[in-house]
């Protein structure tokens, strides 16, 4: 199920993500050939790349001590820890959102008081914007949950429009 336009019109030219995000989904898209869009349709703009190694440092920090990522892993939890570290240092990006249905990556986000979207709640966006009908949204997320996605579900079609 590819429904990446409804993710294009939601974030309105607004998405963006970093290097690691965009490794695993360069990744996923073995299993999910449809995330090769992501790149080559552009919406997503260039990945946001870390360079300065004193960055690559406090990330690796909050990979490490946060998510528990480990040295024999490098890339465990670096696409969280990347997303964490550039919302909360980078001042262009101060005040954007963080698009997960990751528990643990909600849960600091949250206790940092960066602002967080779910699945659902870009479901409901769409819905509100007349992207989506609501049955159409409801019977959206019940088909990713089947296909295996973790995610918050609505308990009814009505849930979206709240």
């Amino acid at each position: 199920m590819d429904r990446l336009d409804l993710l294009k019109s939601v974030l309105d030219e607004r998405g963006r993500w970093t290097g690691a995000v965009a490794y695993e989904a360069s990744r996923s898209a073995n299993v999910l050939p449809a995330l090769r869009r992501l790149t080559s349709e552009g919406w997503l703009g260039e990945a946001i790349e870390v360079t300065d190694e004193s960055d690559i440092q406090q990330i690796n920090r909050i990979r490490r001590a946060v998510f528990g990522g480990t040295d024999d892993e490098p890339l465990q939890h670096l696409g969280e820890a990347e997303t964490c570290y550039v919302i909360e240092h980078w001042p262009e990006f101060v005040g954007s959102w963080w698009i997960s249905d990751d528990r643990e990556a909600l849960r600091l986000a949250r206790f940092r008081g960066i602002t967080t979207r779910e699945t659902i709640d870009l479901v409901s966006m769409a819905v509100l914007n007349g992207d989506l009908r609501t049955r159409e949204g409801f019977e959206l997320m019940q088909a990713m949950s089947q296909q295996g996605r973790y995610l918050r579900l609505p308990t009814s079609a009505a849930d979206l429009t709240r």
